[in-house]
């Protein structure tokens, strides 16, 4: 069976037997890899360790017919470490992780969801901003990446310069009076101007953000994934967001 080399992010892992596990990877050159690791639950394993969540190694496995095997592992970054002693740190790192799996193809790599979660996780883990302004930059990014990028100030239906008033989900983002339809959603134009840096990195302007907008932003973003993704993400309900909401249009 051939071997290869690759540098992966730690998705999910789950038991298998007594003393493995079946460790899920976003790998930069791969894509989306399960790989069993073998002996890893064992007090005195080599690299138990190195195979959990939010952790980058660097990999070296063979191929299997369903499941590649891990026969070594050097740590990289051991952000899901660091990731745990902060509890909203490691939901919205949760929450990243599972999105980044329901994004990834297996054996399709896409090298861009891998370098931003790797820049996700890392600004979670050296505290760079506050957490759940880090996971809603990188759902939106995320999303942009695989083809639904939201529009945050001209009109995602008929293109209409903006700022808009109203948000519809099924249109991609900001909608003007002619192209707004029953059940789009009223932000705060201040909301708007916060998704708008989140999209595209403006962190000057996101740090400088109210609560209000962060709240009413973080249920706009949530909205909008599993819109996409067609189902809900689960990580992002352990996420503190009981303070959004939606105001919609008459």
């Amino acid at each position: 069976m051939a071997t290869y080399r690759d540098v992966g992010i730690v998705l999910r892992t789950h038991k298998l037997g007594e003393t493995d596990r079946i460790v899920t990877m976003l790998t930069r050159g791969r894509g989306k890899v399960r790989a069993v690791a073998k002996g890893v639950r064992r007090t005195k394993s080599r690299f138990g360790a190195r195979l959990e969540p939010g952790m980058i190694v660097d990999l070296q496995c063979y191929e299997g017919r369903s499941l590649d095997t891990v026969t070594q592992a050097e740590m990289l970054a051991p952000y899901g470490e660091q990731l745990v002693r902060d509890y909203g740190a490691f939901t919205a790192a949760t929450a990243m992780l599972e999105t980044a799996e329901r994004l990834s193809e297996e054996h399709e790599a896409v090298p861009q969801q891998f370098n931003l979660l790797a820049g996700a996780l890392a600004s979670l883990a050296h505290r760079e901003h506050r957490p759940e302004l880090v996971l809603d930059s990188y759902l939106l990014r995320s999303v942009s990446i695989a083809g639904w990028a939201p529009s945050f100030v001209d009109c995602a239906g008929c293109g209409a310069a903006g700022p808009h008033r109203a948000f519809n989900l099924a249109s991609g983002g900001a909608v003007c009076y002619s192209c707004r339809t029953p059940g789009s959603a009223a932000p705060h134009q201040e909301t708007f101007v916060l998704l708008a840096a989140l999209l595209t990195g403006d962190w000057t302007v996101a740090d400088a953000s109210d609560d209000t907008a962060r709240r009413e932003g973080s249920g706009l973003v949530s909205a909008y994934v599993q819109w996409h993704l067609e189902r809900g993400v689960r990580s992002l309900r352990l996420v503190d967001r009981s303070s959004s909401h939606l105001e919609t249009t008459r």
